[in-house]
């Protein structure tokens, strides 16, 4: 029962390249008010260090329930209390052991505290392993007759159904606790991955048109692939695929054991297939997965039109993929302060109520973010709701540009779904999905990105905000679905008993990018070197993750969309706000795909998708109307 996602799992990450900055030279010289505030978890090291322990010592507790949990209603609500009663403290301990990590990742006691509570959480799984198992064995008109003599059994019914929902997928509570002890041997190939693309891997160097020499690490990379040289670029992205290529057997050797480690737990487990596994936790149906392929190979020519206005602007007769991240728009007078980026963040969210506004208004008055990046700080950005009884946390790396404001809103947006759920939500069910968590985040951007528009007026600037929005899209829902798309063949391969190796994964990869980007009829132009860049997404080591990034974005944008309209329209209503707001206070209540149902979209359907599309349409066309603006104006 016990949820070590819960306890370890308790950031959801909004960026992950390197963040540099020259603001602050060390965590001393920030101000008080733009770091936040770890005494509301604890006021003392000493505190938390004696939290630690009497947790670790709750953990014994669980055996006394095994074998007793169909005794009475009483006996299994005891049981269910404890676990999360242990399960919440332990959660708030690892949060503060692992913020003392992320503000200085050089602080080696911070890190001997988080592995310390790493440990209390695994002996805590292993101890609860039994529950889940034992639960089914009660027969279901027990339960049922449960709920009526324990009116304290009411918040655990979504656990419980949930639970009896996967009974032919749980194993024996002997299996389950071996599957517990085994856990840790599945993150062996990205663990093996992680050390040697930051630790061990011998990255090239290139000499750059400046006369630069640069060491090509994956942040050195991000940086230069942006260039507004194109043949720094070039030179750039031939240096660092050339690379990969040369390991690409120890690439598909780590991505073929992570594959294995899905297959032998899918068979373990009974499923059918590896994505029916990774999609069953929430209840999230396969058909929602591969209609999100479907609808993105329908439309792949709003995306070839956006890359032939790429094309346009960056005035290239032929565009490469190496192009895809200069900037296309060049880069206006927009900085912004912590106070406007709050501000500006405040105004955007007004559509969501004045409940919404005042809470997170609270949140940047209370130091439940910290801003500035310092020397060891953690990069990034990511939201934390870890600490259920208390409130939660963001941590920044701001450094003054829009894009950092966009990072607040959308961390807001996470903030915000852990304040409601844990304000309106007992703790069985306050958690929730990813799939639903990165709706609450991309809504805040999209509610951003319009109220930027409304107040910036001059082309130059809307440009600059339409084109970045724009690429978004690309990143985010074609983007990402390409990866969803290459992370459920190379398992169907693998499940039929095809090879999984570094050619292989390659030659699908490749087969995957020309048609994406038009390749065949000269939209945009692959390098087949390019083929390995499947090598360089870590996310492919967390079991169909990415995928839920583009479905996100396409609810989001449909909730925003109906929002927006209702706030606009002559007889305003708050139809659309209510159910949204509810659906933010509802944690795990209900399966993600009914939330999102009760807040007017049906991802099983190809309707909001099409409202994804619909604006990068219009995002599009308002381009090209500035653009044909400006040539007709040099003409005169």
């Amino acid at each position: 029962m016990t949820s070590v996602r819960r306890i370890i799992g308790v950031a959801f990450a909004a960026a992950f390249a390197l963040c540099v900055s020259a603001w602050a030279a060390d965590r001393a010289s920030v101000p008080e008010k733009y770091t936040w505030n770890q005494q509301d978890l604890y006021p003392t090291r000493e505190a938390w260090q004696a939290d630690r322990d009497a947790v670790a010592k709750r953990i014994p507790e669980m055996a006394a329930f095994k074998g007793h949990l169909g005794d009475s209603a009483q006996s299994l609500l005891k049981a269910l209390q404890t676990s999360d009663d242990i399960d919440k403290e332990l959660s708030r301990v690892y949060l503060y052991a692992s913020m003392s990590v992320d503000v200085d990742t050089r602080n080696a006691e911070a890190q001997a505290m988080r592995q310390s509570v790493e440990k209390i959480a695994t002996d805590l799984s292993t101890a609860s392993s039994f529950m889940e198992p034992e639960i089914l064995t009660i027969d279901q008109a027990k339960i049922e007759s449960f709920y009526a003599a324990e009116p304290g059994l009411k918040p655990y019914k979504p656990v419980l159904d949930n639970i009896l929902r996967t009974k032919s997928h749980t194993l024996s509570p002997a299996e389950e606790k071996i599957v517990a002890r085994m856990s840790s041997m599945g993150s062996a190939p990205s663990a093996v991955y992680t050390i040697f693309t930051n630790a061990e891997m011998p990255y090239p160097e290139v000499t750059l048109s400046t006369g630069e020499k640069v060491r090509l690490d994956a942040a050195a990379y991000t940086k230069y692939r942006a260039s507004t040289n194109r043949e720094d670029r070039e030179k750039v992205f031939k240096a660092f695929w050339g690379d990969y290529a040369e390991f690409k057997r120890t690439f598909g050797t780590t991505m073929y054991s992570n594959v294995k480690n899905h297959m032998a737990l899918k068979d373990v487990r009974n499923y059918d297939s590896c994505l029916a596994m990774a999609l069953d936790n929430y209840n999230i149906p396969v058909t929602v997965y591969k209609q999100l392929i479907a609808d993105v190979h329908t439309n792949l020519p709003t995306l070839q039109r956006y890359l032939k206005l790429r094309q346009r602007m960056m005035g290239v007769d032929q565009l490469r993929y190496d192009d895809l991240y200069a900037p296309i728009v060049k880069e206006v007078d927009l900085t912004f302060t912590p106070e406007a980026a709050m501000e500006l963040t405040l105004k955007a969210v007004t559509p969501l109520g004045p409940d919404y506004g005042i809470a997170l208004k609270k949140a940047f008055e209370s130091r439940w973010i910290d801003w500035m990046p310092s020397t060891g700080k953690k990069s990034g950005a990511y939201s934390t709701g870890a600490a259920y009884d208390v409130h939660p946390y963001q941590l920044l790396n701001f450094n003054g540009a829009y894009d950092d404001v966009s990072t607040l809103a959308h961390e807001s947006g996470h903030s915000m779904h852990s304040y409601l759920s844990a304000k309106n939500q007992p703790y069985a069910t306050a958690h929730y999905s990813i799939f639903v968590a990165e709706v609450a985040s991309t809504l805040n951007e999209n509610l951003l990105f319009h109220t930027a528009l409304g107040q910036y007026k001059d082309d130059a600037t809307r440009l600059y905000l339409l084109g970045e929005r724009l690429d978004g899209f690309r990143q985010t829902l074609f983007r990402q679905t390409l990866f969803a798309e290459f992370e459920m063949l190379i398992h169907e391969m693998a499940e039929a008993g095809k090879p999984l190796t570094g050619d292989s994964l390659s030659k699908l990869y490749l087969e995957l990018l020309k048609t994406y980007y038009g390749d065949a009829t000269g939209v945009c132009k692959i390098d087949d070197l390019y083929a390995n860049e499947w090598a360089y997404i870590p996310h492919f080591y967390r079991g169909f993750y990415v995928y839920q990034y583009a479905t996100s974005l396409v609810a989001s944008t449909s909730i925003a969309d109906q929002i927006r309209k209702e706030a606009a329209s002559k007889k305003p209503t708050t139809k659309a706000r209510d159910a949204y707001v509810k659906m933010l206070s509802s944690g795990s209540s209900k399966y993600p795909i009914d939330l999102l149902k009760d807040a007017g979209v049906d991802m099983t359907t190809s309707a909001p998708f099409n409202a994804a599309i619909a604006e990068m349409n219009v995002i599009m066309d308002e381009m090209e109307a500035i653009l044909n603006k400006g040539a007709a104006g040099a003409k005169k």
